[in-house]
């Protein structure tokens, strides 16, 4: 700790670079505090601040902005966290009811959700598991010569897409893909299905292969695309309008639509033993990410299946109201995803 006066100068100045971007001067310091004190013991406060390395002078006749280690001690020591509105509660609980069965689309959700609510780029990602397997798989007509094709992993994945077929799917079709499904399919691990284990069903289907193969192809594409992890970002442009970023706003937008590093990193943390975590400046572990606040949360489903949820956003962010709502964000899915 570093006292009750120097820690009450230091939230002043933090709270006003993080609402205006301008350094404090020790008048305005004077007339801010909730007691008397003189500029001169001000100063020097200020002066025993930046030995500390929580204050730094931009110019020597300057006012004093706070320095990247400044906001650790803030985030654990100094801010008050704003609370929520049931207003908000409720209008989080809809947003994330509505794909809470499917756990990509819930995160999804709430990516997108992150994003809107503390106006910084978010993300979530699914990590890769190679034991998954295929629970159930469904054909279901949808129109002239068209079915929706839908497919369920033991790990909760939900894949679809809608496919065109070369003749009528009656119910006779749909009982010989079912048994198909359940021969040589269900059970399976989605990375173990390909076109040679498709091949395989041809003597079984004999005549019927060629109606069935748009299925049968269609289902190949969507277990390699259950098989692969997902990463998604949102929001990337919302890192133009924080100036505190400068120049290495560039460098970090390149960094998240490469997304090879940051898939990388956000895996290591979802096989680690930590759950929730918010990485300030220099404490990103990856460089494009060093003038950043980056949060970060870790959830566990079925039993074997790992994701994360985040935000990333300049050092000048508005904690209080920030952190809290991501708080309630992550509780909410955690939540709905042990449902």
């Amino acid at each position: 700790m570093i006292g009750n006066r120097r820690s009450d100068i230091l939230n002043l100045i933090i709270n006003h670079y993080i609402q205006t971007g301008e350094p404090m001067g020790s008048k305005t310091l004077c007339q801010l505090l909730p007691y008397s004190v003189s500029s001169a013991t001000i100063r020097n406060e200020m002066a025993a601040l930046g030995e500390m390395g929580f204050l730094q002078q931009r110019h020597t006749s300057g006012g004093r902005v706070p320095t990247k280690a400044s906001y650790r001690y803030y985030v654990d020591n100094l801010i008050v966290p704003e609370p929520l509105t049931p207003f908000e509660k409720q209008r989080i609980n809809q947003l994330l009811s509505v794909n809470a069965a499917d756990p990509e689309r819930l995160l999804s959700d709430a990516a997108r959700l992150l994003s809107d609510v503390t106006g910084c780029t978010s993300f979530f990602s699914t990590v890769k598991d190679e034991y998954d397997c295929v629970q159930g798989v469904d054909l279901i007509p949808a129109g002239e010569n068209k079915a929706m094709l839908v497919m369920l992993t033991v790990g909760g994945k939900i894949k679809s897409s809608v496919i065109q077929m070369p003749c009528r799917i009656d119910d006779g079709f749909r009982r010989l893909f079912y048994a198909i499904a359940r021969e040589f399919f269900i059970g399976v691990p989605v990375n173990e299905i390909n076109m040679s284990l498709i091949q395989s069903t041809a003597p079984v289907l004999r005549d019927r292969l060629f109606d069935m193969l748009p299925a049968l192809s269609s289902f190949c594409s969507l277990c390699k695309e259950a098989s692969d992890g997902t990463l998604q970002v949102f929001g990337q442009n919302n890192l133009l309008s924080q100036e505190e970023l400068g120049d290495s706003v560039f460098g970090l937008l390149t960094f998240l639509a490469e997304k090879t590093k940051l898939e990388k990193m956000l895996t290591q943390f979802a096989k680690s033993k930590v759950n929730n975590v918010l990485f300030l400046g220099e404490e990103n572990p990856v460089y494009e990410l060093k003038n950043t606040a980056t949060a970060v949360a870790k959830f566990k489903y079925y039993d074997d299946q790992l994701a994360t949820l985040g935000i990333i956003g300049s050092l000048r962010i508005d904690y209080s109201s920030i952190l809290p709502r991501i708080d309630y964000i992550v509780k909410t899915c955690s939540k709905l995803l042990r449902q």
